[in-house]
């Protein structure tokens, strides 16, 4: 019951952060960026506590557990980064997700057992976890800069942009983010390497194929800011495209191996 109870004031706190967020999209007022994230951080803290709860205190990787983890994940980082820098209109998309992920991992998903696992490996997964929490949120900033770039070559300076980041700080810190996980995302492959007995059995092929395409997308994207100034559209397409491709390695094959195939990645 009272996972439960934590859960559903998770939720409901999640959706009045973003809704409140969202307010100048509706109405046109000024943005109550102070509200909505203090609205958003008793959710998290009551969200930390479900998984706590929920999964022992360990790290549970199935399907709707490993999706509400990340959404924590997030979520945590977009109150992070919003103390040095407002981004507090990022909550809009990512405090809905992690409302809905969290919902599902409580009410929809079958109840499971987290794996005993080495602290090799518990650290490799923390590693993973993380690279992909911050590339997500550098995906989310994508999404906000192209919306942003869209309005501007229209011409079309709705008070709706009060409710996001200014454009200029929203492409410094995207990079900024998409740095730190690649960073992190190349520790993941190398720990992988390292801990990892069989990197390449029958259940890790596709992630690790797949997670090595991601790198060489994001260290692409990157070496063609640092070298040739990337910026705009193609930022925005290389970073969506290389969160697509980590989307597939981390979800796409837990997905099929649980949901479909009813086998443990």
């Amino acid at each position: 019951m009272i996972v439960i109870a934590l859960s559903l004031a998770a939720v409901v706190l999640y959706l009045c952060a973003a809704g409140v967020l969202a307010r100048p999209l509706v109405t046109g007022g000024q943005p109550l960026a102070r509200s909505g994230m203090a609205l958003a951080c008793l959710a998290a803290l009551a969200h930390a506590a479900v998984l706590l709860s929920a999964h022992r205190g360990t790290l549970d990787l199935h399907f709707f557990a490993a999706l509400s983890l990340v959404a924590w994940i997030a979520s945590t980082l977009t109150l992070v980064v919003n103390l040095s820098r407002p981004v507090a209109g990022l909550g809009i998309l990512v405090f809905p997700l992690a409302a809905i992920f969290l919902a599902m991992d409580t009410f929809l998903a079958p109840r499971t057992a987290p794996e005993s696992m080495t602290w090799q490996i518990e650290l490799h997964v923390t590693i993973a976890v993380l690279a992909f929490g911050i590339l997500s949120i550098a995906a989310a900033l994508a999404i906000l800069l192209a919306i942003q770039e869209r309005a501007l070559r229209r011409s079309r300076f709705g008070h709706w942009l009060r409710a996001l980041p200014p454009l200029t700080l929203t492409e410094i810190l995207l990079f900024r983010l998409i740095g730190v996980g690649f960073v992190l995302l190349t520790l993941t492959l190398v720990t992988g390497a390292l801990f990892v007995g069989d990197l390449f059995s029958q259940h890790l092929v596709h992630k690790t194929v797949l997670s090595i395409v991601a790198w060489v997308v994001f260290g692409v994207l990157l070496w063609g800011r640092w070298r040739h100034g990337w910026r705009g559209i193609r930022a925005v397409n290389l970073t969506l495209i290389g969160m697509g491709i980590l989307l597939l390695a981390f979800f796409g094959t837990k997905l099929v191996l649980e949901l479909i195939l009813h086998r443990t990645a």
